[in-house]
């Protein structure tokens, strides 16, 4: 079985296909020569996977999943959430984005956060999709170096590292993606 990625983040696609069992060849856009950036301009998490995921089966033809992920902070409404990725403005900057969230949360005592990816298949004509979440704490200053994104200023319910401070494996046995990407995985192996 061969599925595209509709992603252009390499952190994604490494995390990814540790996870995909081998019988299945993960292709990236750049293995497909998508090079423009597919659109992203739905008002929610859900709605910006599924757009992506029509978006590369419509010009592409290819079987393909895409995913979409936010960080959703309690004490601010659920935002960043669907804006995640370009938070702190268009340049789509991990370190920007994570202090303005920082400095947002400076004065605030809940720092209840939670990420979600919402994973969304087209194939053999027919959209699934499939929704990890991981509950957690925003902390109060970066840390750790692994990992991207918000990684190093989120820490798991109940545990003492954050993210950027988990291997690859850990963070995937708990993590947002992880769970999404295991669903994908049942559902894939049931077809």
């Amino acid at each position: 079985m061969q599925l595209v990625f509709a992603t252009n983040n390499s952190n994604k696609v490494k995390e990814v296909q540790s996870l995909i069992p081998s019988h299945i060849k993960l292709l990236s856009l750049k293995d497909i020569g998508c090079f423009e950036d597919v659109p992203e301009t739905q008002d929610n998490i859900e709605g910006n996977a599924i757009q992506k995921a029509e978006y590369i089966k419509l010009h592409y033809g290819y079987d393909c999943f895409a995913d979409d992920t936010g960080l959703e902070v309690e004490t601010l409404n659920g935002a960043p959430g669907v804006f995640s990725a370009r938070y702190a403005g268009p340049q789509r900057n991990d370190s920007d984005n994570m202090n303005l969230l920082l400095e947002k949360l400076k004065t605030k005592d809940n720092r209840k956060a939670q990420f979600k990816t919402v994973i969304a298949l087209n194939i053999n004509n027919k959209m699934e999709t499939f929704t990890g979440i991981c509950k957690g704490e925003i902390t109060t200053t970066k840390q750790g170096e692994k990992g991207f994104g918000y990684d190093p200023i989120f820490k798991a319910k109940g545990f003492e590292n954050t993210f950027a401070q988990m291997d690859l494996e850990q963070k995937n046995s708990i993590g947002h993606r992880g769970k999404a990407v295991q669903q994908l995985v049942a559902y894939l192996n049931s077809l």
